[in-house]
């Protein structure tokens, strides 16, 4: 996935792009929007991965499972793809086009996204008052990294292959190992 700038516009004009050309998806961070392009098989079977671990662990919860087709908006200026997202809140349900409290949010990182998806994108989701926890999943090694919010502080933590990680805010957890399941290295 590489990332394309375009000329500065407002978050109106941003969903505007995103309305007359539903097929290609954008993000949209401080006036600037970036195309997000096709990924690789491995970023995408780690992100389905993911995406039906939650799932399942989260049937029956209060809270809902979204893949990387439904656009997080976690402030005026920041509207972003995730590739998972767990929202609790029942105003991000039905016909919503965008979540709006997001509680988790995962990144499958790229070589050519990985600064960007750790700097201000990161910043971006640290500031969202709804969001608890942030995953930064290695598509190069068995790696995840989260960020955890605990009263006013985020906290960092890594996983490995042979870990379990804990996604305390949720109160379930999972094998590293399987959310790399059928990805060749």
């Amino acid at each position: 996935m590489e990332l394309e700038r375009t000329p500065i516009m407002s978050a109106g004009e941003y969903f505007e792009i995103e309305e007359d050309d539903p097929d290609v998806h954008y993000e949209y961070l401080d006036g600037y929007v970036y195309l997000m392009l096709d990924t690789t098989a491995n970023h995408a079977t780690i992100s389905g991965n993911i995406y039906a671990i939650l799932k399942g662990l989260l049937r029956g919860s209060p809270c809902r499972v979204y893949n990387s087709d439904m656009k997080v908006r976690v402030s005026a200026q920041c509207c972003f793809l995730p590739d998972v997202t767990v929202t609790c809140d029942p105003r991000d349900r039905g016909n919503a086009e965008f979540i709006q409290s997001p509680h988790l949010v995962v990144e499958v990182l790229s070589p050519s996204t990985e600064a960007h998806d750790r700097g201000r994108k990161l910043q971006c989701y640290f500031a969202c008052p709804s969001i608890e926890q942030c995953l930064l999943v290695d598509t190069r090694a068995m790696r995840i990294e989260t960020y955890r919010k605990e009263e006013k502080k985020w906290l960092y933590d890594a996983f490995e292959a042979d870990e379990e990680i804990e996604l305390a805010t949720l109160g379930i957890r999972f094998r590293v190992a399987d959310a790399y399941e059928d990805v060749i290295f």
